[in-house]
Protein backbone atom coordinates (compact mmCIF):
# COMPACT_ATOMS: atom_id res chain seq x y z
CA UNK A 1 0.00 0.00 0.00
CA UNK A 2 1.44 2.95 -1.10
CA UNK A 3 0.51 5.76 1.58
CA UNK A 4 0.23 9.75 0.83
CA UNK A 5 1.97 10.61 3.99
CA UNK A 6 1.61 14.43 3.08
CA UNK A 7 -0.01 16.78 0.02
CA UNK A 8 1.30 20.32 0.13
CA UNK A 9 0.30 22.81 -2.34
CA UNK A 10 3.47 24.86 -3.29
CA UNK A 11 1.96 26.93 -6.05
CA UNK A 12 -1.69 27.64 -7.55
CA UNK A 13 -0.58 24.41 -10.00
CA UNK A 14 2.15 22.22 -8.33
CA UNK A 15 1.79 19.50 -5.26
CA UNK A 16 4.21 17.74 -3.33
CA UNK A 17 3.42 14.87 -1.75
CA UNK A 18 5.57 12.58 0.05
CA UNK A 19 4.61 8.81 -0.70
CA UNK A 20 5.37 5.63 1.80
CA UNK A 21 7.69 3.79 -0.90
CA UNK A 22 10.33 1.68 1.43
CA UNK A 23 11.48 -0.52 -1.07
CA UNK A 24 11.91 2.20 -3.90
CA UNK A 25 13.13 4.69 -0.75
CA UNK A 26 16.14 2.44 -0.52
CA UNK A 27 17.43 2.12 -3.71
CA UNK A 28 16.40 5.59 -5.22
CA UNK A 29 18.62 8.22 -7.09
CA UNK A 30 18.84 11.54 -7.93
CA UNK A 31 17.38 11.61 -11.41
CA UNK A 32 15.29 8.61 -11.17
CA UNK A 33 11.88 8.46 -11.79
CA UNK A 34 8.66 6.37 -10.61
CA UNK A 35 5.42 5.76 -12.64
CA UNK A 36 2.24 5.48 -10.70
CA UNK A 37 -1.40 5.27 -10.78
CA UNK A 38 -3.69 7.33 -8.59
CA UNK A 39 -6.84 4.56 -9.21
CA UNK A 40 -7.32 1.44 -10.90
CA UNK A 41 -8.53 2.47 -13.96
CA UNK A 42 -6.03 5.50 -13.82
CA UNK A 43 -3.45 6.27 -16.78
CA UNK A 44 -0.05 5.56 -16.17
CA UNK A 45 2.20 9.14 -15.22
CA UNK A 46 5.99 8.81 -15.13
CA UNK A 47 7.28 11.10 -12.41
CA UNK A 48 10.97 12.33 -11.25
CA UNK A 49 12.03 11.64 -7.76
CA UNK A 50 12.23 15.07 -6.43
CA UNK A 51 14.01 13.55 -3.05
CA UNK A 52 13.60 10.44 -0.54
CA UNK A 53 14.16 9.65 2.79
CA UNK A 54 15.38 5.91 3.32
CA UNK A 55 14.97 6.23 7.16
CA UNK A 56 11.77 7.00 6.75
CA UNK A 57 11.19 5.13 3.72
CA UNK A 58 9.50 7.65 2.17
CA UNK A 59 9.81 9.19 -2.01
CA UNK A 60 8.61 12.56 -2.24
CA UNK A 61 7.32 13.36 -5.94
CA UNK A 62 6.78 16.91 -7.16
CA UNK A 63 4.12 17.08 -10.02
CA UNK A 64 1.85 20.24 -12.03
CA UNK A 65 -1.66 20.27 -12.97
CA UNK A 66 -1.59 19.69 -16.46
CA UNK A 67 -4.46 17.23 -17.25
CA UNK A 68 -7.55 14.91 -16.22
CA UNK A 69 -4.68 12.41 -14.60
CA UNK A 70 -2.58 15.04 -12.78
CA UNK A 71 -5.88 16.56 -11.35
CA UNK A 72 -6.99 13.28 -10.23
CA UNK A 73 -3.79 12.78 -7.92
CA UNK A 74 -4.39 16.14 -6.93
CA UNK A 75 -7.40 15.13 -5.39
CA UNK A 76 -6.13 12.34 -2.78
CA UNK A 77 -5.29 13.69 0.47
CA UNK A 78 -2.92 11.90 3.01
CA UNK A 79 -4.10 8.78 4.58
CA UNK A 80 -5.33 7.75 0.99
CA UNK A 81 -3.57 5.22 -0.95
CA UNK A 82 -1.82 5.21 -4.42
CA UNK A 83 -3.07 2.41 -6.96
CA UNK A 84 0.59 1.88 -8.23
CA UNK A 85 4.07 3.22 -6.97
CA UNK A 86 6.68 1.79 -9.40
CA UNK A 87 10.59 2.31 -9.48
CA UNK A 88 13.24 3.31 -9.25
CA UNK A 89 13.10 3.40 -12.69
CA UNK A 90 15.93 5.18 -15.13
CA UNK A 91 19.52 5.71 -15.06
CA UNK A 92 20.79 7.97 -11.96
CA UNK A 93 22.23 10.85 -12.81
CA UNK A 94 26.15 10.48 -12.97
CA UNK A 95 27.47 13.07 -10.49
CA UNK A 96 30.73 11.31 -8.67
CA UNK A 97 34.05 13.60 -9.06
CA UNK A 98 32.55 16.58 -10.14
CA UNK A 99 34.34 19.73 -8.69
CA UNK A 100 32.11 22.31 -9.92
CA UNK A 101 28.32 22.46 -11.79
CA UNK A 102 26.09 24.80 -12.57
CA UNK A 103 22.08 23.30 -12.28
CA UNK A 104 19.57 24.96 -14.32
CA UNK A 105 16.08 24.50 -13.61
CA UNK A 106 13.23 25.85 -15.07
CA UNK A 107 9.66 25.96 -14.26
CA UNK A 108 8.75 22.59 -12.47
CA UNK A 109 11.78 21.33 -13.64
CA UNK A 110 13.42 22.78 -10.52
CA UNK A 111 11.32 19.71 -8.78
CA UNK A 112 13.89 17.40 -10.85
CA UNK A 113 17.10 19.78 -10.44
CA UNK A 114 16.85 20.17 -6.55
CA UNK A 115 17.60 16.51 -5.44
CA UNK A 116 20.60 16.46 -8.04
CA UNK A 117 21.95 19.99 -6.35
CA UNK A 118 21.54 18.49 -2.95
CA UNK A 119 23.37 15.53 -4.05
CA UNK A 120 26.13 17.04 -5.70
CA UNK A 121 26.28 19.36 -1.79
CA UNK A 122 26.46 16.33 0.17
CA UNK A 123 29.17 14.85 -2.52
CA UNK A 124 31.27 18.16 -1.83
CA UNK A 125 31.00 19.65 -4.93
CA UNK A 126 30.59 23.66 -5.68
CA UNK A 127 26.70 24.21 -6.31
CA UNK A 128 25.67 26.93 -8.47
CA UNK A 129 21.66 26.68 -8.96
CA UNK A 130 20.00 28.80 -11.49
CA UNK A 131 16.45 28.67 -11.43
CA UNK A 132 14.08 30.14 -13.74
CA UNK A 133 9.80 30.71 -13.30
CA UNK A 134 7.35 32.71 -15.50
CA UNK A 135 6.63 34.65 -12.06
CA UNK A 136 6.59 35.03 -8.28
CA UNK A 137 3.81 32.90 -7.67
CA UNK A 138 5.23 30.12 -9.30
CA UNK A 139 8.41 30.08 -7.71
CA UNK A 140 8.71 26.75 -5.98
CA UNK A 141 11.42 25.70 -3.37
CA UNK A 142 14.02 28.50 -3.31
CA UNK A 143 14.87 27.99 0.59
CA UNK A 144 15.41 24.21 -0.97
CA UNK A 145 18.02 25.52 -3.37
CA UNK A 146 19.38 27.98 -1.21
CA UNK A 147 20.28 25.43 1.29
CA UNK A 148 22.26 23.37 -1.09
CA UNK A 149 24.08 26.11 -3.42
CA UNK A 150 26.97 27.47 -3.16
CA UNK A 151 25.01 30.35 -5.02
CA UNK A 152 21.73 30.47 -5.88
CA UNK A 153 20.92 32.40 -8.91
CA UNK A 154 16.35 33.26 -9.21
CA UNK A 155 15.14 34.73 -12.41
CA UNK A 156 11.07 35.22 -12.94
CA UNK A 157 10.15 36.27 -16.95
CA UNK A 158 8.24 39.51 -15.53
CA UNK A 159 10.92 40.27 -12.28
CA UNK A 160 8.41 40.28 -10.24
CA UNK A 161 11.11 37.84 -7.58
CA UNK A 162 14.71 37.87 -8.35
CA UNK A 163 16.26 38.69 -11.12
CA UNK A 164 14.41 39.91 -14.41
CA UNK A 165 15.09 37.30 -17.97
CA UNK A 166 15.94 33.97 -18.66
CA UNK A 167 18.25 31.27 -17.54
CA UNK A 168 20.70 31.41 -20.26
CA UNK A 169 21.94 35.03 -19.03
CA UNK A 170 23.26 35.14 -15.57
CA UNK A 171 24.88 31.18 -16.60
CA UNK A 172 26.28 32.92 -20.02
CA UNK A 173 27.32 35.17 -17.36
CA UNK A 174 29.11 33.43 -14.82
CA UNK A 175 31.13 31.74 -18.13
CA UNK A 176 32.60 34.51 -19.18
CA UNK A 177 33.36 35.36 -16.06
CA UNK A 178 35.85 32.51 -15.66
CA UNK A 179 33.54 29.74 -13.48
CA UNK A 180 34.98 26.45 -15.16
CA UNK A 181 32.30 24.45 -14.77
CA UNK A 182 33.13 20.63 -14.89
CA UNK A 183 29.57 20.14 -15.93
CA UNK A 184 26.32 22.01 -16.62
CA UNK A 185 22.49 19.83 -16.04
CA UNK A 186 19.86 21.83 -17.51
CA UNK A 187 16.19 20.58 -16.60
CA UNK A 188 13.36 21.83 -17.90
CA UNK A 189 10.78 22.67 -20.57
CA UNK A 190 12.48 21.50 -23.67
CA UNK A 191 12.69 24.80 -25.23
CA UNK A 192 14.96 26.11 -22.47
CA UNK A 193 17.40 22.96 -22.52
CA UNK A 194 17.77 24.02 -26.09
CA UNK A 195 18.63 27.41 -25.44
CA UNK A 196 21.20 25.83 -22.57
CA UNK A 197 22.49 23.67 -24.70
CA UNK A 198 23.39 26.45 -27.43
CA UNK A 199 24.97 28.88 -24.76
CA UNK A 200 27.24 25.66 -23.56
CA UNK A 201 27.81 24.70 -26.56
CA UNK A 202 29.59 28.03 -27.42
CA UNK A 203 32.06 27.75 -24.68
CA UNK A 204 32.56 23.85 -25.13
CA UNK A 205 30.84 23.01 -21.07
CA UNK A 206 29.56 19.82 -21.32
CA UNK A 207 25.92 19.67 -20.70
CA UNK A 208 23.26 17.24 -19.80
CA UNK A 209 19.55 17.63 -19.83
CA UNK A 210 16.82 15.15 -18.52
CA UNK A 211 14.56 14.81 -21.08
CA UNK A 212 10.94 13.88 -19.91
CA UNK A 213 8.64 12.72 -23.00
CA UNK A 214 5.24 11.11 -22.70
CA UNK A 215 5.96 7.30 -21.34
CA UNK A 216 3.63 4.55 -20.77
CA UNK A 217 5.66 1.38 -19.56
CA UNK A 218 8.94 2.90 -18.68
CA UNK A 219 10.62 -0.10 -20.23
CA UNK A 220 11.33 1.11 -23.77
CA UNK A 221 8.90 -1.57 -25.29
CA UNK A 222 6.13 1.32 -25.93
CA UNK A 223 8.77 3.61 -27.91
CA UNK A 224 6.68 6.22 -26.79
CA UNK A 225 9.62 7.75 -25.30
CA UNK A 226 11.52 7.55 -27.98
CA UNK A 227 14.13 10.69 -29.09
CA UNK A 228 16.89 11.47 -31.70
CA UNK A 229 20.45 12.02 -29.56
CA UNK A 230 23.79 12.26 -32.07
CA UNK A 231 21.01 10.98 -35.44
CA UNK A 232 20.16 7.42 -33.05
CA UNK A 233 16.84 6.40 -31.56
CA UNK A 234 17.21 6.51 -27.75
CA UNK A 235 14.43 5.63 -25.15
CA UNK A 236 14.50 8.12 -22.18
CA UNK A 237 12.98 5.56 -19.57
CA UNK A 238 15.47 2.93 -20.08
CA UNK A 239 18.49 4.56 -21.97
CA UNK A 240 17.89 8.14 -20.08
CA UNK A 241 16.04 10.51 -18.70
CA UNK A 242 19.47 12.36 -19.10
CA UNK A 243 21.30 12.98 -22.26
CA UNK A 244 24.12 14.59 -23.16
CA UNK A 245 22.69 17.94 -24.49
CA UNK A 246 24.77 18.83 -27.01
CA UNK A 247 23.35 15.85 -29.11
CA UNK A 248 19.55 15.87 -28.60
CA UNK A 249 17.53 16.52 -31.31
CA UNK A 250 15.40 19.45 -29.88
CA UNK A 251 13.36 20.50 -32.76
CA UNK A 252 12.41 16.94 -33.41
CA UNK A 253 11.08 16.53 -29.48
CA UNK A 254 9.19 19.49 -29.33
CA UNK A 255 7.49 18.36 -32.44
CA UNK A 256 6.49 15.14 -31.26
CA UNK A 257 5.63 16.95 -27.54
CA UNK A 258 3.01 18.93 -29.66
CA UNK A 259 1.42 15.85 -31.16
CA UNK A 260 -0.31 15.09 -27.92
CA UNK A 261 -1.40 18.42 -27.13
CA UNK A 262 -4.96 18.15 -28.48
CA UNK A 263 -5.68 15.11 -26.94
CA UNK A 264 -4.08 16.59 -23.39
CA UNK A 265 -6.71 19.89 -23.77
CA UNK A 266 -9.86 17.52 -24.62
CA UNK A 267 -8.85 14.99 -21.51
CA UNK A 268 -8.85 18.03 -19.41
CA UNK A 269 -11.61 19.77 -20.53
CA UNK A 270 -13.58 16.52 -19.41
CA UNK A 271 -12.24 16.36 -16.20
CA UNK A 272 -12.79 19.60 -15.27
CA UNK A 273 -16.56 19.32 -16.32
CA UNK A 274 -16.64 15.87 -14.30
CA UNK A 275 -14.98 17.27 -11.09
CA UNK A 276 -17.70 20.30 -11.17
CA UNK A 277 -20.22 18.17 -11.46
CA UNK A 278 -19.08 15.69 -8.25
CA UNK A 279 -19.11 19.10 -6.25
CA UNK A 280 -22.37 20.02 -7.17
Amino acid sequence: MFEILERTALNPTVTRMVISAPLIAKKAQPGQFVILRAGETSERIPLTVADYDRAAGSVTIIFQLVGASTMELDRLRPGSCLHDFVGPLGRPTELEGLKKVAVVGGGVGGAIAYPIAKRLHELGCTVHSIVGFRSKDLVILENEFRAVSDELILVTDDGSHGRKGVVTAPLEERILAGENYDRVIAIGPLIMMKFVCLTTKKYGVPTVVSMNPIMIDGTGMCGGCRLSVGGETKFACVDGPDFDGHLVDFDEAMQRGAMYKEFEAHARTAACNLFQKEVL
